[in-house]
């Protein structure tokens, strides 16, 4: 589809940002900035720690590319400042992102809508003590990954491989967020599908297995390594591909995400079940980004990607203005 993006008008691109992935967010940034700019849209760098957020609408800017990652980016926080600008923007709304970005009630929203996801328990690193490790390790059995609950990329995560490491590994997400999640450990092929577009016309992209060294696929290895392999399009048994591909729309318009986002899951090795994990709702966009990959698989280059996210920027509450 060819976008007239002159009509696009001036262009943040919101990057940087204060969460713990400022650093990735930048790179993310960076790259989409470069792309707009190479198709002729008035784009321009937005870093919300540095400028006054309400600044945009003296800037005279009509619409946000939402590159953030995390905390006061990915959380609805930017969202609803947007809303209240009247500024449209990419990516999923207020509440479509709070929920996203907490894994927990991501969690329970599957659940009571029926999806596979691993089981969990919700800490305090404030409240654990001996008999709460032990009710975790006897739900969750061992290995179990504890990560916080708030956070992304990798961030603060841990695969427990014996009890006595619980403690520590609770005390290093708490470094990050003052919820704690304690998850089932899936063994098995890990993956990710993204998903553009919104409502009944959301439709997923190919599904990416990730193969990264020793099963260790951490914020290092994610951003700043090369020894990562990734499938594209996933080499999976017969009709896998198809039933997570439906299972990441549902994953995704449940929570009623919009534009875009990339919903990550585990395959069972022995059962093949698939769990869903989380859904990103502003994925990177960086050179190892995979919703980039998932998207020349099917053709569409990184800079027509972006330029079609931004042609789909629009608010929560458009209609009622």
């Amino acid at each position: 589809m060819t976008h007239d993006v002159k009509a696009f008008g001036k262009v943040a691109v919101l990057m940087g940002g204060w969460s713990g992935e400022r650093e990735v967010s930048l790179m993310s940034g960076q790259g989409v900035l470069d792309a707009l700019l190479s198709k002729g849209v008035d784009a321009h760098r937005f870093d919300p720690k540095e400028q006054d957020i309400w600044s945009l609408k003296q800037l005279g800017v009509s619409r946000c590319f939402i590159a953030l990652h995390g905390a006061y980016g990915e959380d609805g926080v930017i969202q609803g400042a947007l809303e209240v600008l009247g500024i449209p923007y990419t990516g999923s709304g207020v509440m479509a992102s709070a929920i996203s970005m907490d894994k927990v009630m991501t969690k329970r929203i599957w659940l009571a809508d029926g999806l596979p996801t691993p089981a969990y328990e919700i800490v305090r690193a404030s409240e654990v003590n001996k008999a709460v490790l032990a009710g975790i390790v006897s739900k969750l059995k061992l290995p179990l990954i504890v990560k916080p609950a708030h956070e992304g990329s990798s961030i603060g995560v841990t695969k427990v491989l014996a009890a006595d490491m619980l403690k520590a590994a609770i005390d290093d997400a708490s470094r990050f967020d003052g919820h704690v999640l304690c998850e089932q450990f899936i063994e098995g092929d890990e993956v990710t599908c993204a998903v553009i577009g919104s409502g009944k016309a959301a439709q997923a992209l190919p599904v990416i297995r990730i193969v990264a060294p020793e099963g260790n696929y951490d914020y290092e290895h994610k951003y700043f390594k090369d020894d990562t392999k990734y499938e594209c399009p996933a080499s999976l048994p017969q009709g896998e591909t198809e039933v997570l591909q439906q299972l990441a729309v549902q994953a995704y318009q449940v929570l009623e995400c919009r534009g875009w986002g990339r919903v990550d899951a585990m395959i069972d090795r022995h059962t093949r079940k698939p769990y869903l994990l989380e859904v990103n709702t502003s994925p990177g966009m960086t050179s190892h980004s995979l919703v980039p990959m998932a998207a020349r698989a099917t053709g569409l280059s990184y800079a027509d990607l972006c330029v079609q996210l931004l042609a789909d920027a629009t608010l929560d509450v458009s209609v009622r203005r």
